[in-house]
Parts: C-alpha cells; structure tokens; sequence
C-alpha cells in the first residue's frame, strides 16, 4: 500500500506543478460548453441584402421603409442599395451579399391596378440556414404590407424565390469545414507538437547543437507539418467530393485554387499550433488541449452554422479565428465555384495570419537544451 501511495503522491505533485494542465482539465471544459451552447441554433442577424429598385414609386418607397424597420429592430439584414442590377448580381455571386432583391419597374402600376405585383428575392442558397431565414422575414414582411389598409391600394405583392445555385444539401455545406478540419488534425501532429516530442526523448539535442539558426528550425518543422497537413486536405478535397456529390469535382481550374487554398491554410494552421507550444515543455500539454482547441477553433468558424447567429462575443472569436476564413473560402470554391476574388480577403488573412504567427513564434523560441 506504501508503493502504491508513492506513485500517487508523485502524480498528484507532477499534476501540482503543472498549472497548464489543472486550467485545461477544470476550467476549458467550461468553455467547451458555453461555445456548444452557442455554436448551434440561435437567430440569424445581419445578414446583407442587396436591393435593386427600379420603380421608384411611393408603394415601393412604403416597401423599403418596411425594409429598414426590420434592419433597425429585428435587424435580421441590413439593405445595400444598387443602381446596377450587374454589379449586382456580381457581388452576391462574390459572396458580399447573401441576398438580392429585385423590384420590377411596373410594381407601383400592378400595385395600384390591382394585379398582385411579384418581388423577386435572388438568393446565396449555398446556405440553407441564412436562406430559410430570409424567406420567411421577407414574406412576413410582404404580409404585413398588404395587410395595410389603404384606398385604391388593393394588389397584394408576393415573394418570388431565385435560387442562383443548385441544391446544396447538408453534407456538402459540412463538406468544406472537414476539410479544413483535416488540415487541423496535421497541424496538431507536426510542427510544435514535433519539437516537444523530441525533447520529451531528448531528441533535440541534435539539432540544437548544430549552427542552425531559430528562424530555420522553426521554419523546417512548419514546411513538414504542412507538407502532410497539404496532402490529407486534398486527400479529403477529391474523395469528399466525391461522398457529398460536388458538382464537376475535378474542374482543373478549381482544384488549382483550392490547392493554393489548402497550402496557404496549412502554413497559417501550422504556425499558429507552433505559437501555442513554443514555450511548453510538458508533452502531455499537447494531448490535454487537442480537444479545447478543435472545440474554441471548429464550431465558431461557420463551419457547422451561420456566424450570423452567434453572440457578439463569440463573433469576435470567428473575426480572429483561421478556421473562419479557410471555412468561408472553401464554401466559395466548393459551393460556388467562384474565382480567387472571391476568396482573395480569406488568402490575404491566412497569408498576413501566418507571418505574425510565425515570427512571433520566431521572438518567442529557446534555443537551449
């Protein structure tokens, strides 16, 4: 019983001294839950809606000030004025509106005349959350116009539903979080968590004593991480395409840019995993917060649900979260099937991401036995 209370006593002051582990074991599960909590469900705000008219006349102007009661109260979108219904249309394809709405020019006369004028709503239904949510906030909103008693006003306006996409069933809307998930889970087997393998067995004693320079050594071991983080995302590019039934998966031209999309996002993943340990010794800090991390980095990415819905806290998480901007340029590749314009705010990010992560990796080093 002696010895038994010796291996106890020496793990329970092993787990004393270790102050990483008891935060991560207590209190990270906490996290873990209040980001669940939040991550699923919730109501949609903000998205942005673009708004061609092209009647201009005062059951329009009506329909509009309906418009910017729901932005300001529900504040479920905002409205984004078009002159030109091209310009348009290129920016929803783009990804900077979620929405269009397309007012015809002889919706005032039908209004007037009696003759139920349509409005139509031109929307990104790569999203079926946001999409849904649309659909029914405008034709609640189109209820409540005709609803309005007025003389000579009798044409009820309806909601005429585009969709410029094809169906995009759930999987393949989870399709481009895998992927980068993919990415992550390489990124959280090389790179840092390398390094303190090796000086867990005594390895980096090697290289440590050779000329190699701070900068080189954690150069070298990013370049390998991400060379295996490159080939499992591309891995899960084609066959998960494949499952979820992407449409034309082996256009040259969109695997050529997702490419360029898988390294850039390896590179920024990588670095960042290689940030978090710079200065860990302890080889069981990496397995303790795996976990914590796939849950504070995944889910609040849009990866799973619209970041529209989310509190104004864990907004600020997607805003500075990689996952964020890797997630929302695979949809546009994917989903899309858009052009690198589309996606070059995400590659600037990642890009911009992974240099500030890598010298401060860089500053933060020890190059010491």
């Amino acid at each position: 019983m002696n010895r038994i209370l010796a291996i106890i006593e020496r793990d329970l002051r092993r787990f004393r001294r270790s102050p990483t582990l008891i935060i991560v074991s207590m209190i990270m599960p906490l996290a873990q839950l209040v980001i669940l909590g939040y991550a699923f469900g919730g109501k949609i705000k903000h998205l942005e809606i673009g708004v061609v008219d092209r009647d201009h006349g005062v059951p329009v102007v009506k329909l509009r000030e309906m418009f910017q009661a729901v932005a300001a109260n529900a504040r479920t979108f905002d409205t984004v004025s078009y002159a030109d219904e091209g310009k348009a249309l290129k920016d929803l394809r783009d990804g900077k509106l979620n929405a269009l709405i397309d007012i015809p020019p002889d919706f005032s006369r039908k209004v007037l005349a009696g003759e139920n004028p349509q409005v139509a709503l031109i929307e990104d239904n790569t999203d079926q959350f946001a999409a849904s949510t649309m659909e029914g906030t405008l034709t609640q909103t189109l209820a409540t116009y005709n609803a309005k008693p007025a003389a000579r006003l009798s044409g009820d306006a309806t909601l005429s539903i585009v969709e410029i996409y094809p169906y995009v069933p759930y999987i393949q809307f989870l399709l481009p979080g895998s992927i980068v998930l993919a990415v992550f889970v390489s990124a959280m087997i090389g790179g840092g968590i390398i390094f303190i393998d090796d000086k867990a067995r005594g390895l980096h004693e090697g290289y440590l004593v050779t000329p190699i320079r701070k900068f080189e050594l954690i150069l070298g071991f990013n370049l390998a991480g991400a060379a295996k983080a490159i080939v499992a995302g591309l891995v899960l590019i084609i066959f998960g395409s494949l499952i979820a039934g992407i449409p034309d998966p082996f256009n040259p031209l969109r695997l050529l840019r997702m490419t360029l999309l898988v390294i850039v996002t390896a590179l920024s993943l990588i670095s960042m995993m290689f940030l978090f340990m710079v200065r860990v010794n302890d080889p069981l800090v990496p397995r303790a917060t795996f976990g914590v991390l796939n849950t504070v980095l995944f889910f609040p990415s849009g990866a799973v649900y619209p970041v529209g819905a989310f509190p104004p806290w864990m907004k600020v998480i997607s805003w500075v979260d990689p996952f964020t901007y890797a997630v929302d340029g695979f949809k546009e590749l994917l989903l899309k099937n858009t052009g690198l314009a589309a996606i070059g705010g995400d590659l600037l990010f990642l890009t911009l991401f992974t240099i500030v992560t890598m010298a401060a990796a860089t500053m933060l080093f020890r190059r010491t036995l």
